[in-house]
This record gives structure tokens, C-alpha cells and sequence, in this order.
């Protein structure tokens, strides 16, 4: 356990540093009522002091194969205001009793102690996150904690245009929208339900205020949308969008099949028919994205590729379902209760354990797409996407 307290003990003093520690210049001390001296300022300057002085990467957060989790995916909600063919059944899934659904103070809590051990990304998933009504206050409260550089939400896009203005005012700075159609009516079959102009307006809301890139998470079904990938395409010309084309994956509830399953080099193959030109970018570190771009275009397109080629050998991802389960990895069964642990009166070092024991279980790379279709897992719509 050395090496964790260390890392802890680092930590806390770096932070503790900020205050008195710049560039070199003397420390002058704020006058009462300065508005140069306002907390959103020295907030950021906590930040880029962190930036500018890595701590050790927590060992509770560190796998037996060296991989370091500094990206937490929290589920706020269950329920969704649509039926994704790819996401749950048509008759809907028997959600959590309310009073097993991770309280707003428990989120908060789970969030401050995965911070200071070195999660830097947070992203907001459901469900639909957008449908919780105190969203924007848990976006604020994240906003204030210092080391997290990144706080994002992935949405259907329903309510995006209404609520973005305040979301980015609270500090929400990365945005993916799901949108699998670009065809009205199609959009009705394969969500279920009406809403398309709304994600629509939502999106061109996300570019107004300034997100660059916004993110159209696509995923692609034989026999359904693939006739469209030029399309998506074709809107990153003019619009810094990075359009994610998804291979279709295995989740309890939706019918998955190979055949239904368009992989990432058919997909590309298409898309080089039509624009040769078409160039590879460079793989940022622990990225689960394959990105393209057409010269002269504004956006790029990318791919996951997690079933034809996966990439757990550089997973930073761990995410907390709506009932507070800790999963390690997404196409894996096992989990954690954080939550029972948390209302049984878990100190933080215990909890830290227990979130170091599970992160040690993590396999190096999931089962495959075969075995995972025939594998006992939740829902796509109770992990959190």
C-alpha cells in the first residue's frame, strides 16, 4: 500500500502548494472584493499549476498490465425519452427502484475521490443524462474540482438546444450526440419515438455556442443505415463535426447478430470509393478512435472498431452505472457495488481498495465478439453508453 499513500501524500501537498507556488514571481495577496481575485480565476490557475506539475498516477487506478484509468464514465439515470433498437428492447427494461439509483451527493462524492486519484475526464452518460433534472448543478459541481480538465456528456440530443446554453455556463466543455439517420422517418424506426428536428437543432446549438469538434456517435446496422455513411460525411465539410462511425455491438435486449455487423475496413473501403484523398490522423494516446479527414473539409470522421479491432490495450475507461456499480470494462460481467459500500459506511481508503482490487481484475482485452454475444450482461441502457 506504499506506493499509494505516496502518491496520495504527493498530492495533497502539490495542491495544497498552489496558493503559495508560480512561476516565480512574488506572491501577492489578494485585496477583499478584488474581482481579478474571483474564484472562477483561481480555479484556473489551480488547474494549470496541476497541469504543469504532474503528480504519480494513482496505483488504485493502475491495472496488473500497466494501464492507467483516468477516464470515468458516470450514469446519472436510467431512463430514456426514446427505445434505440441497439440500446434496449422495444418493451422497455425493468429500471432500478428509485432508493437504489445513486443519490446526487453519492455521485458527487465517488467523483471528488476518482479526481484525486487522477481521473482527469468525466463523462455523463445515461440513459438520457439530459432528463435529470439537477444536471446542471452536478455539471457545476464538477466543474469545481481541480485536476478534472474535461467534464462531457453523451446525449440523444432531445433537450440539448434548451439546456446547452446553461450546461457550458456550469462548465460542460465536450459534447457527443447519438444520431443514426439522417432521414426523418428512418430516425422514428430506429429511436422509436419523434424528435429528430430536435437533435438536429441541438447539434447546430452545439456549434453555435463554440463546441469544436461535436461528436455524432453513428452506430451502423446492415440492412438499416449503411447506405448513409457518405452522408454523414459529407456534413463534416462544412461543419467541425467528428462523425464516429460505431460497429454494431452485442447488449442484452438487441437482437444482435455478425450479420447485422458493418466492420471499420468495409466501412472505409466506402468511404475511399468516394473521396481517395482521404487521410489518417494521428492516434492520440488511450484513444478508442480510428479518425480520417478529407482535406480542405472543416470536420473528420473516425471509427470504433470495437469489435473487428479492438483497442483494450490502451483502455483508460471505468465507468459507474445509475446504481452505483463500478464496471471496469464494458463487455465485461463483473461489478462492483460502490454503493452498497458507500451507505454501509466505507471510509475513503476502503473504498479505494476496493476500486484497486477491481481495477486488478481487469482482463487485458475483452472476450470477443462471439463469445460477448452469448455472454450475460446488462442492457446497453443500464451500463450507460
Amino acid at each position: 500500500m506504499a506506493a499509494p499513500v505516496v502518491s496520495r501524500m504527493v498530492r495533497r501537498v502539490l495542491r495544497s502548494s498552489i496558493r503559495s507556488c508560480n512561476s516565480g514571481a512574488p506572491v501577492t495577496q489578494p485585496r477583499p472584493g478584488d474581482p481579478s481575485q474571483s474564484a472562477a480565476e483561481e480555479l484556473s490557475r489551480r488547474r494549470q499549476f496541476l497541469r504543469e506539475h504532474p503528480v504519480p498516477f494513482s496505483a488504485f487506478l493502475t491495472d496488473s498490465f500497466g494501464r492507467q484509468h483516468s477516464y470515468l464514465r458516470i450514469s446519472l439515470t436510467e431512463k430514456c425519452n426514446l427505445r434505440c433498437q441497439y440500446c434496449m428492447p422495444e418493451e422497455g427494461v425493468p429500471l432500478t427502484p428509485k432508493v437504489d439509483l445513486l443519490t446526487t451527493e453519492e455521485i458527487l462524492m465517488l467523483a471528488r475521490l476518482f479526481v484525486k486519484e487522477g481521473v482527469d475526464k468525466i463523462r455523463l452518460t445515461g440513459g438520457e443524462p439530459l432528463i435529470r433534472p439537477d444536471v446542471v448543478d452536478i455539471v457545476a459541481q464538477l466543474h469545481r474540482l481541480e485536476g478534472l480538465r474535461t467534464i462531457g456528456v453523451t446525449t440523444n440530443g432531445i433537450n440539448l438546444a434548451r439546456l446547452l446554453p446553461q450546461l457550458q455556463k456550469a462548465g460542460l466543455n465536450a459534447i457527443n450526440i447519438s444520431l443514426d439517420t439522417l432521414v426523418p422517418a428512418k430516425f422514428e424506426f430506429i429511436v422509436r419515438r419523434k424528435g429528430f428536428h430536435k437533435v438536429m437543432e441541438g447539434l447546430h446549438k452545439a456549434i453555435e455556442l463554440g463546441y469544436s469538434p461535436v461528436k455524432v456517435n453513428c452506430v451502423v446496422m446492415r440492412g438499416l443505415n449503411e447506405d448513409e455513411l457518405l452522408d454523414f460525411v459529407a456534413l463534416t465539410e462544412g461543419l467541425p463535426l467528428d462523425v464516429r462511425f460505431i460497429e454494431y455491438m452485442p447488449f442484452d435486449g438487441n437482437k444482435w447478430n455478425f450479420k447485422k455487423m458493418v466492420s471499420y475496413k468495409e466501412m472505409l473501403d466506402t468511404l475511399r470509393q468516394r473521396w481517395p484523398e482521404l487521410e489518417k490522423l494521428p492516434e492520440e494516446e488511450s484513444s478508442t478512435a480510428k479518425s480520417f479527414k478529407i482535406p480542405g473539409f472543416r470536420g473528420h470522421v473516425s471509427f470504433i472498431t470495437s469489435m473487428s479491432e479492438h483497442f483494450c490495450g490502451t483502455c483508460n475507461r471505468l465507468r459507474i452505472t445509475a446504481d452505483g456499480n463500478l464496471k471496469v470494462c464494458l463487455f465485461g460481467n463483473a461489478e462492483v457495488s460502490l454503493r452498497d459500500h458507500l451507505r454501509a459506511g466505507a471510509s475513503e481508503e476502503e473504498l479505494l481498495s476496493i476500486i484497486g482490487a477491481a481495477v486488478g481484475r481487469k482482463k487485458r482485452q475483452h472476450a470477443g465478439m462471439f463469445n460477448i454475444s452469448q455472454m450475460k450482461n446488462r442492457p446497453m441502457i443500464l451500463i450507460g453508453g
